[in-house]
């Protein structure tokens, strides 16, 4: 009997957690108040002058034209370059291949720039550098590199692996620096050499990781090489941009057609490749 007056009625065990939940309401409050005042603060840049009737014909045009777009550009598998086919492997092309060189440079970058590699200095210092090359946009990379290699695909290849380089890094430091070291400290008990530690100990740990991140960073890549286009570095964006401003919809709407087919089988392919390499299903 005495141990059934003990067991609280679940209204008396739901009051006690309620009465001793954190106290954050005087946190929450000025945590939310202070956002409020910087989207005010932010919003006063805003100056909008009325819809502009131009750019409507120009939404319009390409919404009609999404449903009858230039067949002719959309299914030609020919190998001439004004195809949307053609345009779009040369796009593919420049991502892959800016993202492999980008995950290859950024492995020295992020051994380098890792805490438990190099200390507290040397990571303060790797990370200065991986910050600066992170705040180059893509499309100021891609306008250097185009005056020192010239207009074309390769220019676009230069701007991407140059431009995956910080990302990749960032998200490589984080791998590196989740680092069982249990698994190393025993390797060193067996009396391991520093190569098999590294061999059975770190690239074990890290492999799935930064091909995980590589992946995910070509997903962004692609993207990344169809603006390119716009400034002249490659692929599908210069032909879109050109159509558009030539008031050419159908033809525009061929290479929008281009473009989202092309992202949602690479983000399809990425997603369940990525998910197989961390949870191994």
């Amino acid at each position: 009997m005495e141990n059934t007056k003990n067991i609280k009625t679940p209204s008396a065990a739901v009051t006690e957690a309620f009465n001793n939940r954190p106290k954050t309401f005087v946190r929450n409050t000025i945590v939310i108040s202070v956002l409020l005042a910087l989207v005010i603060w932010s919003s006063s840049i805003l100056d909008f002058g009325g819809i502009n009737e131009q750019g409507i014909n120009v939404i319009r045009g390409v919404m009609n034209a999404l449903v009858k777009p230039n067949t002719d550009w959309l299914f030609n598998l020919n190998s001439h370059k004004t195809s949307i086919p053609w345009l779009m492997f040369e796009t593919i092309s420049m991502a892959f291949l800016g993202t492999i060189i980008g995950a290859v440079l950024s492995i020295p970058f992020a051994f380098f720039a890792s805490r438990n590699i190099t200390g507290e200095w040397g990571s303060y210092g790797g990370n200065i550098v991986v910050t600066t090359i992170r705040s180059f946009p893509v499309l100021i990379l891609g306008l250097m590199f185009i005056k020192v290699a010239g207009p074309g695909p390769f220019a676009g290849v230069l701007t991407i692996s140059v431009s995956s380089i910080g990302m990749i890094t960032k998200l490589y430091i984080e791998s590196i620096e989740d680092i069982d070291r249990g698994i190393l400290d025993a390797l060193d008990a067996m009396g391991s050499t520093t190569i098999q530690k590294i061999r059975y100990g770190i690239i074990p740990q890290l492999t799935a990781n930064f091909i995980s991140v590589a992946i995910y960073r070509f997903e962004i890549n692609v993207r990344n090489a169809t603006i390119l286009g716009l400034v002249g570095a490659g692929g599908i964006g210069f032909t879109l941009i050109a159509a558009m401003g030539a008031y050419r919809w159908n033809d525009a709407a061929a290479c929008l057609w281009g473009i989202v087919v092309v992202v949602i089988v690479v983000e399809f392919f990425s997603t369940n490749i990525r998910r197989k390499l961390i949870t191994g299903e």
